[in-house]
């Protein structure tokens, strides 16, 4: 975790929190743990559970069993306190249009006690921050969503806050807006230290900016750590699958491949070959191909991408469930993939 301090008391923590709406259950005793400098991915579909539990960490709705705690508050008695230390970015943050982007920075800073020089500063400081001095005197009206998006970051700033919640912060921005609001979030982490919490169905920009993710479904965190820990905790059958490429694709690469201790099987897709394995044969095949005069064109680790792992947590809830492989499919379907040439 490149933000994180390793060995640091959790900043975010919850424990067996729950939440009904009559016979439904949002959020499933949840066990969670967020640690100072981290930034920390919710992911599932609409429905999952993810807003729920942002608003009982806000304290804007109350737990009916367990409890979370964030900087050591109780979010449901120290509502008042979190509102204080922790910052939020909804989805589509809102802003009084007829106002300026700096006028409603000033808006918000003089709600929090700044003034005067002070006040003025930390404006141009945080507009220049998220690329927004150009646009700081345009009405808030005319901005694109990326804009607002990169305002209310600017926003959730003047507070100066050491946890940020976010509800699907790239929720339809283009691409270029998608890089540069990735780019501020892994800097709250890694350049200031502080632990950020956000909510996504956006599969590939979660892998890119997430030092862990924990998966939801139905209202349980299903599975939780990092890229790599996920795919080995999915990874029951013991068997590894490798994509590989070379060039020159001939008939004694077939048989260096088939030769090399760990193989079970190889199979051939067009120009990609796919290799069934014990173990991870990446770099004994490498240096085996290198040593025979091959050039690898594509060498890669099935499974290794959220998406795969995200599909495969589903086709494993569905099989203990009982549902089949058609309820995985509509599910999967709610997550978007959109972002994936980024």
């Amino acid at each position: 975790m490149a933000g994180a301090e390793k060995g640091s008391p959790a900043v975010i923590r919850t424990e067996g929190l729950t939440k009904r709406y009559g016979e439904l259950t949002a959020v499933d005793h949840l066990d969670l743990s967020v640690l100072k400098g981290e930034v920390f991915g919710l992911l599932g579909p609409n429905g999952a559970g993810k807003t729920t539990t942002t608003l009982m960490l806000l304290g804007l709705t109350e737990p009916d069993e367990g409890q979370a705690r964030i900087g050591g508050l109780d979010c449901t008695r120290d509502a008042i306190e979190v509102k204080r230390t922790v910052g939020y970015l909804p989805d589509n943050v809102g802003f009084y249009s007829a106002m300026t982007g700096r006028e409603n920075l000033r808006f918000t800073g003089r709600l929090n006690g700044l003034a005067g020089t002070e006040l003025e500063e930390k404006i141009d400081a945080l507009l220049e921050r998220v690329n927004m001095t150009d646009a700081a005197d345009k009405k808030a009206g005319t901005y694109s969503r990326g804009m607002r998006q990169r305002l209310g970051i600017a926003d959730v700033l003047m507070k100066d806050p050491r946890v940020i919640i976010m509800d699907e912060p790239t929720l339809g921005i283009d691409p270029q807006g998608v890089r540069e609001l990735m780019w501020l979030i892994r800097d709250l982490a890694e350049g200031d230290g502080r632990t950020v919490l956000l909510s996504s169905h956006q599969l590939h920009q979660v892998q890119r900016v997430c030092d862990r993710m924990g998966i939801f479904v139905q209202g349980k965190m299903i599975a939780c750590g990092t890229l790599e820990e996920l795919g080995r905790q999915i990874d029951h059958d013991g068997v590894n699958t490798l994509e590989l490429a070379a060039y020159p694709d001939n008939v004694k690469l077939s048989g260096i491949i088939k030769a090399m201790n760990g193989v079970m099987d190889v199979e051939k897709n067009s120009d990609m070959y796919i290799i069934h394995s014990s173990f991870d044969l990446r770099r004994a095949l490498s240096r085996e191909l290198a040593q025979q005069g091959y050039t690898i064109m594509h060498l890669r680790q099935a499974g290794s991408d959220l998406d795969e792992i995200y599909r495969k947590y589903f086709e494993k809830e569905d099989g203990q469930n009982g549902t089949g492989t058609d309820t995985g499919k509509r599910r999967e379907s709610k997550i978007s993939h959109s972002e994936s040439a980024l």
